[in-house]
């Protein structure tokens, strides 16, 4: 400081005189700065100094100056820069949006498989429904087929006690017999397919067996496979009663038509049995299926085969003696047994043992029972229509004049009365009082029960 002053005074010295007076206020002013700077600044704030030393001021200048600069700066990176905030902000919201409809796509396939799981547990359902209507058809068609009676027997002949005996050999299994007792079918495959055709028992699935399965349609696929096997079966079974019967009837009428009988004239012969009720059309629905139709056929012959099987049950075609058939003479002319001569022969001489039963051959009325001349003892019944039997040589008789017999029906014993040379059993068969061969009859039952 007293080194500047020094200078100002030594300055002052070379001037001259004539510049004293203009140079003395700028030395005044040059000394007041210098004070000014040797003293530092002051600030007056409500009427209070405050005195910072120029290098505080300079630093507080300068960091002023950095600030602003460094905020100017930045404001015009931002300014021109602005894209750069934006990208930021677009990159934010891209994001935040691709978030959420990741959530929505989520939510729409959480939903999705839920409905694809209800609409499938609907769809099982409605199958299963149908599968189950299925079933009770089924259940109502075996209890249908089983509910069809069998038709096959016209009244049978058969042989109990020492008769059985006779036609059972030593092996136990029965000799078959060249002539038939009575008609005989062989029994259709339609009770053992009965039995077969009821449908198995299907029931609705629980939860917890649907995880004991692959699948649904793994399920479905099997009952509907069982009931397809089942539904098969009973129109096998369906069909082949169907043929049977069918069989059955063109067999039987075709036995009446080789008797040469009149089957109206039969079946007006035929006693009415006491039955009765209202009348009750038999209709088929609009939406009748084939089972349907084809029961609907069945029954119908059905009807027919009954009606058929009371009218044959007036036609003497069984034998009237149990076990194999043995004839020791023939209808027509032979060689008189005790003349020598020729002479006709009006029945069928059949070969049997004393005391074996003889039966009745057709359904009827005994018109005659008692001794008949050559016949010995005789029975004669008449079956109606002009048709009647004669049993003869008997050595007992069991039935009485008037009374009814059934098919089967024991009469009488063989014997040896009357013109006999020994034990057998003199049958005939009349239609109108005049004998036929008894072997056409015969041979129609063999036939009719061979089918």
């Amino acid at each position: 400081m007293s080194h500047r002053s020094g200078h100002h005074s030594e300055y002052s010295t070379h001037h001259h005189p004539q510049d004293h007076g203009r140079s003395a206020p700028r030395r005044a002013a040059s000394h007041a700065q210098a004070a000014r700077m040797q003293n530092g600044y002051t600030i007056m704030h409500a009427g209070k100094q405050v005195r910072f030393g120029p290098v505080v001021f300079w630093i507080a200048v300068g960091t002023v100056t950095v600030l602003g600069m460094w905020s100017a700066a930045t404001a015009t990176y931002f300014a021109f820069r602005d894209d750069v905030l934006t990208r930021l902000i677009a990159r934010q919201a891209e994001m935040q949006y691709a978030y959420e409809d990741r959530i929505a796509e989520l939510r729409a396939r959480v939903d999705r498989t839920a409905s694809r799981q209800l609409l499938d547990q609907e769809q099982f359902d409605q199958k299963l429904d149908q599968i189950m209507k299925r079933q009770t058809t089924l259940e109502s068609r075996a209890t249908a087929l089983g509910a069809i009676p069998d038709t096959s027997a016209t009244g049978s002949i058969r042989a109990p006690g020492r008769g059985a005996a006779a036609d059972t050999p030593a092996s136990g299994t029965p000799k078959p017999s060249p002539i038939s007792d009575t008609v005989i079918f062989v029994a259709p495959p339609d009770r053992e397919a009965r039995l077969e055709s009821r449908t198995p028992v299907v029931t609705k699935p629980q939860p917890n067996q649907f995880a004991k399965v692959q699948g649904f349609d793994n399920v479905l696929v099997r009952l509907q496979a069982s009931l397809d096997q089942v539904e098969r079966r009973q129109m096998a079974a369906l069909t082949s009663v169907e043929d049977s019967m069918e069989s059955r009837v063109r067999r039987m009428r075709g036995v009446i038509n080789d008797l040469g009988l009149d089957m109206a004239q039969l079946e007006s012969a035929v006693p009415r049995a006491p039955v009765g009720g209202p009348f009750v059309p038999v209709k088929l629905g609009p939406d009748a299926g084939a089972f349907e139709r084809q029961l609907y056929r069945i029954n119908v012959t059905r009807a027919q085969v009954e009606k058929l099987n009371r009218t044959l049950a007036l036609v003497p075609y069984r034998k009237p003696v149990i076990g194999e058939v043995e004839f020791t003479s023939g209808f027509g002319v032979r060689s008189d047994p005790f003349l020598g001569r020729p002479a006709m022969h009006t029945g069928l001489d059949f070969r049997a043992a004393t005391g074996d039963p003889v039966r009745a051959t057709a359904n009827g009325k005994v018109v005659s029972s008692g001794w008949m001349g050559g016949y010995g003892r005789m029975v004669e019944v008449d079956h109606g229509n002009g048709l009647s039997t004669r049993y003869g040589h008997l050595s007992e008789i069991h039935v009485k004049v008037g009374e009814a017999v059934k098919i089967g029906q024991v009469i009488g014993a063989v014997g040896s009365t009357g013109r006999s040379t020994g034990p057998h059993l003199h049958y005939e068969t009349r239609i109108d009082g005049d004998a036929v061969d008894p072997q056409k009859f015969l041979r129609a039952g063999v036939r009719l029960s061979s089918g």
